[in-house]
């Protein structure tokens, strides 16, 4: 048997990406861990030692896992065009596209206005990672049934 767990993302400033999630996208905390050492080297495939907390936030089932690193310090973000092999976005339902965006600047993320239809907006959160931003929940209903 095969089940889904979590997804992953490196995060700059842990605090910061947690307010991100929790304050504008609804998630909750599930979980706060410091995974430093040998074995998350090992794992990760990194050069010991290892610093990390891992702060694992919920909503509608997903689980995003926040990665911060104290050791090795994280590489610098790059911009990443969405025709590169690899995960591109995640994806979230909200009520209210304007107000959401007006939440994504203040808790310092950034809204690709370019990307604006009616019904949905790209958004980024303050490290960049790409989020598409759906209005209501129609297209959710429809995957989830």
């Amino acid at each position: 048997m095969v089940r889904f767990s979590h997804v992953g993302q490196c995060v700059t400033d842990l605090e910061r990406a947690r307010a991100f999630y929790v304050e504008v996208l609804a998630f909750d905390e599930v979980m706060d861990l410091d995974v430093s050492g040998s074995q998350s080297a090992t794992l990760l495939r990194l050069p010991d030692p290892v610093g990390l907390r891992a702060v694992y936030l919920r909503r509608d089932g997903f689980v995003l896992e926040l990665l911060a690193f104290s050791e090795p310090e994280p590489l610098p973000r790059r911009e990443r065009p969405i025709i590169e092999p690899g995960l591109t976005h995640i994806s979230v339902g909200v009520d209210d596209l304007d107000a959401t965006c007006a939440a994504v600047v203040a808790h310092g993320g950034a809204v690709l206005t370019e990307s604006r239809l009616p019904t949905a907006v790209f958004v980024t959160d303050p490290d960049g990672q790409v989020i598409e931003l759906l209005a209501g929940d129609q297209f959710a209903q429809r995957l989830h049934r």
